[in-house]
């Protein structure tokens, strides 16, 4: 974490055996492993030995050459982690870097830029960080290249800053605003990495959070220094004019003086930076620039990088040392000997001392030896426990502020008890004043109620005496009938007799006529008998004996014909009597039906009267019911001009459903009209369409008055004019339903025309997107993903014929190119057609759960805004897909560029992050569905990544590089070289910068079209011009193509531009 004042000596010796070549080589080989080390995906810290390494190389080579030759073939998009450590390393180089870093750094600008543009569109919690590093970067570019005298480093001293500053007032107020833009900046990304730490709860020691922390170290050390510059500058300012006008460069100090020192506060209490940095401490309160004193009462702040031990390092050789002469010890003979000369081979006492106390010596070293491993330790363990007891330290803090804020909270409900104590007793007193005025309320209320109960009770008795009367007559109309029937009854009752008299009587008839021919044959036989006893008198007392018994049964016959007779007779009689009944009977109904039929004519009277009654009371609630509508309709005309009401605005949309509601209402009228011109008796249907059409028409008028202040102001009169019409016309209609004579001729034909304008201007007002029909969402929606996902098949199987005819026709390095872009494309068509699958399956759940008992086709009309997002979304992907492939088929045929196959990867990634954010808007946050579309976004994200960079690397492996030599040319010949080349950088970026302009002017036209005007072009979207490497950007969401085209009541499937609407769902 050492900043680097000077280069060691070692790195600039060299050894003399070898060639440039060999050195040269070992050089980009140490550098390009410590860049790998340095910048990886890893969630970890960059390590400073790899770091310092690659600081020690741009001072070799005076420059940042090869860091930026390894740095841009880096898979940036990939990962949001590798563009961090990315950013940060590029902070360190820039910082204690050789000084043409910065040049070099200015020439790769757009690649920086690039890399914060990509990752600030996707949300990804590296990658806004990515983004916000980004802008840091070239904030600081910027200002060292404008303003050489300050390093990148920011050390200078105040003798400088005065000199650069000058005398002229505005070169320092611009100098000031520069230097507040550098260190907001700087302030943004601490805030953002602290944000990110105080969500996750994370802790300083783990290695996720110190890959965070580690480039505020650099942030710490320019903010320190940014401070310091911008107080000096403000206090000269406020010397050189007024303090009021100076007061917005005062408010923005302020508040970054704030930010400052909550930034210090919360990495100085982290463990992480104790033993990295000192942070230094700033005053408790910003200087007062109105008092010039206080500027010698301002300190620097100094930022104290302490001195580590070094890192164990793999061994480098920087220096030949086997070929060094070898230097030989000098050989000094013992201090004693110098003195008083050899010793004469004689030992005395003094040896023996001398002896003595070299291993006195000996054995003190090794105590002394033995103590500092001993104290070593002690010192460990010592460390060990102040961590602890930081620990333990920084907890109480954290519990004291804890409890400050319990307390906080606990004051902020004591004053909020109070507050309502004092709000109850105001309402008290609000309540017995209100109270009084509810009592005299009360009263007019009451008689109001009274009047009211009575008009009921009218209203009640005209009905109860209505369904009397129309009972009774049901009555007499039931008793009319059964008398009806009863005749009826009688006559078939008397045919019947009639009919079984006659039968019995020729049954009688037939028996006496049997009975006749027997007594005829039995005469005959009697003859016969009679003349056999003549002729066998033997058989005499036999045939007497017969004679006997036929007389018996002679006499049983006559007896029995007898009876019958009497039976007739009987019959007979019973059918007189029978006759007899049903006469009086039919007097008697004859006599009732005559009475009732007077009863009839008595009660068709009544009914008559009570009928002409109830047509004056249903005449009277109706001219009621005319009267309220008309006063609430004039109430909303008064509207029009009462100043109360300008405040008051409306949206077209709701203008356009009042209206629609309010025509509607009329048709109502109508049907209400005439059922009470073909029943009078009948007026509740008119009574009732008649309330709903004031309040629907008092609404439109309102609601149109309130839409006119929102709307140009041709509009806004015509408008106004044709709410006022509306009212006129309705006030007109009412006005002729309160004449019987003119109640036949009373028609809406004025009012449906004034609403019939009121509603095209509405619709004129619309947002034009929004004029498909509502009933054809839900198909639309259904029909956009099944296109897109033919869409998508059709790209795979277009990629795979392309495939092999690219292996038919090309062969090498080219066959190897084709072969690695239309995989990574293959790949990325099926991480897109996952994605469409995930998110038909996310948009059926959320239709499934969100419905109810409502349809499909009414769930996206209800929520039209969300499913024109999802139609844009999923046309934009297919069209992204439909793209890439014509852009692959032309790069594999050598007719395309492969720019475009970069900016149609981004065009995708971009569509499909448009699909996930238009799918997460009503999706349920725990659905299952919901993540593994967040992961197909991700996979559809790498796979983009993978195309760019297989197209870039395959650029790089076809295109041949030109080798510039100009060993052969004179001083002149380069100097002329020069100077054309310079000619023509001045014509490329003049040139760029015009294209630039019309890219600018071509998306702010594109993105007009789309959102405001109906009918776009129906004419195929073509890829832009691919821009230069290291300019691309990803275009915003806002300026997709996106536009929703309609034809002959059809969305139209080829359209080529299609307007997202991703908000208000």
């Amino acid at each position: 974490m050492n900043s680097i004042k000077n280069v060691p000596a070692r790195v600039l010796s060299r050894r003399g055996g070898h060639s440039l070549e060999a050195e040269r080589e070992q050089f980009d080989k140490s550098q390009a492993v410590s860049i790998s080390k340095a910048i990886n995906a890893q969630e970890a810290p960059v390590k400073e030995k790899h770091a310092r390494r690659i600081i020690l190389g741009t001072h070799h080579e005076k420059g940042a050459f090869t860091f930026w030759s390894y740095a841009i073939g880096l898979p940036l998009p990939s990962s949001a982690i590798l563009s961090w450590k990315f950013c940060h390393v590029l902070h360190k180089v820039l910082r204690d870097g050789h000084p043409n870093v910065l040049q070099d750094c200015q020439r790769y600008r757009s690649n920086i830029r690039e890399t914060g543009d990509l990752w600030g569109h996707l949300h990804d919690r590296y990658g806004q960080l990515v983004s916000i590093y980004a802008r840091l970067l070239l904030t600081k570019i910027s200002f060292h290249v404008k303003h050489p005298e300050f390093p990148p480093g920011l050390e200078v001293t105040d003798e400088l800053l005065e000199k650069t500053a000058g005398t002229d007032v505005n070169n320092i107020f611009q100098l000031t605003v520069e230097l507040f833009d550098y260190l907001d900046w700087e302030l943004k990304l601490s805030e953002s990495v602290f944000r990110q730490l105080s969500a996750a709860v994370a802790v300083s020691q783990m290695s996720a959070v110190q890959c965070r922390l580690a480039p505020l170290i650099q942030v710490i050390q320019d903010c320190s220094h940014l401070y310091h510059y911008a107080v000096k500058l403000m206090f000269k300012l406020h010397s050189c004019l007024p303090a009021d006008t100076l007061q917005g460069h005062r408010d923005r100090f302020h508040e970054q003086f704030r930010s400052l020192k909550n930034f210090f506060k919360r990495a100085s209490d982290m463990l992480y930076f104790k033993r990295l940095i000192q942070i230094p401490r700033l005053p408790e309160s910003p200087p007062n620039f109105l008092r010039a004193s206080a500027l010698a009462e301002h300190v620097k702040p100094v930022v104290v990088i302490p001195e580590e031990a070094p890192e164990d390092e793999e061994p480098e050789t920087l220096i030949e040392i086997s070929t060094a002469p070898a230097v030989e010890q000098p050989v000094t003979s013992d201090i004693f000997e110098q003195t008083f000369g050899p010793p004469n081979g004689i030992r005395d006492d003094r040896d023996a001392q001398i002896e003595s106390l070299k291993k006195e010596v000996d054995t003190l070293r090794a105590e002394m030896e033995r103590i500092k491993l001993e104290a070593q330790r002690y010192v460990t363990q010592l460390k060990a426990q102040v961590n602890s007891l930081e620990g333990e330290v920084e907890e109480q803090r954290k519990q004291k502020q804890k409890a400050l804020v319990d307390n906080e909270q606990l004051r902020d409900e004591l004053e909020r008890l109070q507050r309502a104590k004092q709000d109850g007793d105001r309402s008290q007193r609000l309540y017995l004043e209100a109270e009084r005025k509810a009592s005299a309320t009360e009263l007019r209320y009451t008689k109001l109620k009274e009047k009211h109960s009575e008009l009921v009770n009218t209203h009640a008795e005209l009905l109860r005496k209505n369904a009397d009367t129309a009972k009774q007559l049901t009555v007499t109309q039931q008793s009319q009938e059964e008398v009806a029937r009863v005749k009826e009854q009688l006559a078939f009752q008397v045919e019947q007799v009639k009919r079984e008299s006659e039968m019995k009587l020729e049954d009688q008839s037939l028996q006496l006529e049997q009975l006749r021919q027997e007594l005829e044959a039995r005469k005959d036989e009697l003859s016969q008998v009679q003349q056999s006893l003549s002729h066998a008198k033997q058989a005499g007392s036999e045939l007497g004996a017969q004679v006997e018994a036929l007389q018996e049964e002679k006499e049983l016959l006559r007896r029995s014909a007898s009876e019958k007779e009497c039976e007739l007779l009987a019959a007979q009689g019973l059918l007189r009597e029978q006759e007899l009944q049903r006469s009086q009977e039919a007097e008697r109904a004859a006599g009732e039906v005559r009475e009732l039929h007077g009863r009839l004519l008595e009660k068709s009277n009544q009914e008559q009267r009570l009928q002409q009654k109830l047509l004056d009371d249903q005449f009277g609630i109706l001219q009621e019911a005319v009267r309220e509508a008309a006063a609430v309709v004039r109430d909303a005309v008064a509207k029009l001009d009462d100043p109360l009401h300008i405040r008051c605005t409306s949206s077209p949309d709701y203008l356009l459903s009042r209206v629609q509601a309010a025509l509607e209402s009329t048709s109502a009228v109508e049907k209400g009209h005439a059922r009470y011109m073909a029943t009078a008796a009948d007026a509740s249907g008119l009574v009732g369409a008649l309330a709903l059409f004031s309040h629907l028409t008092a609404d439109t008028i309102v609601n149109g008055s309130a839409t006119s202040r929102l709307a140009p102001p041709d509009h806004a009169d015509r408008l106004m004019e044709t709410c006022r019409d509306c009212g006129q016309q309705s006030l007109d209609y009412l006005g002729e339903l309160t004449e019987r004579q003119s109640l036949s001729r009373a028609e809406l034909a004025g009012v449906r025309t004034a609403l019939q304008g009121v509603l095209q201007l509405a619709r004129e007002l619309r947002p034009k997107s929004l004029d498909i029909k509502q009933e054809e969402l839900g198909d639309m929606v259904e029909k956009e993903m099944a296109s897109t996902s033919a869409a998508i098949e059709d790209a795979v199987r277009r990629i795979e014929e392309m495939m092999s005819q690219a292996r038919n026709e090309s062969s090498g390095v080219q066959l190897e190119v084709n072969e690695r872009i239309l995989n990574s494309c293959t790949d990325l068509m099926k991480a897109i057609r996952l994605l469409v699958m995930t998110s038909t399956s996310l948009q059926k759940e959320i239709v499934e759960s969100g419905r109810g008992a409502a349809t499909t086709q009414e769930f996206y009309a209800k929520n039209s805004r969300w499913t024109e997002g999802l139609i844009s979304a999923s046309k934009a992907v297919g069209w992204g897909a439909t793209q890439l492939v014509e852009a692959a088929d032309r790069v594999v045929l050598h007719t395309g560029k492969y720019e475009e196959l970069i900016v149609c990867s981004h065009e995708i990634a971009a569509s499909t992050a448009q699909l996930v954010a238009a799918s997460k808007v009503k999706a349920d946050k725990s659905s299952g569905n919901l993540g593994r579309l967040q992961e197909c976004s991700r996979g559809v994200n790498e796979m983009a990544a993978n195309v760019v960079a297989s197209t870039r690397s395959g650029q790089e492996q076809i295109e041949e590089k030109d080798t510039m030599d100009f060993s052969g040319m004179s001083l002149i010949k380069l100097k002329k070289e020069e100077m054309e080349a310079q000619v023509k950088v001045l014509e490329l970026e003049k040139r760029l910068e015009g294209e630039r302009r019309r890219l600018g002017e071509l998306r702010r036209q594109h993105y007009a079209l789309a959102g405001g005007c109906g009918d776009a072009e129906d004419a195929e979207a073509k890829p832009a011009p691919a821009p230069r490497r290291g300019i691309l950007k990803k275009p915003p969401l806002a300026q997709k193509p996106g536009h929703l085209q309609r034809q002959d009541g059809e969305l139209e499937q080829d359209a080529g531009l299609f307007h997202a609407h991703v908000i208000n769902f």
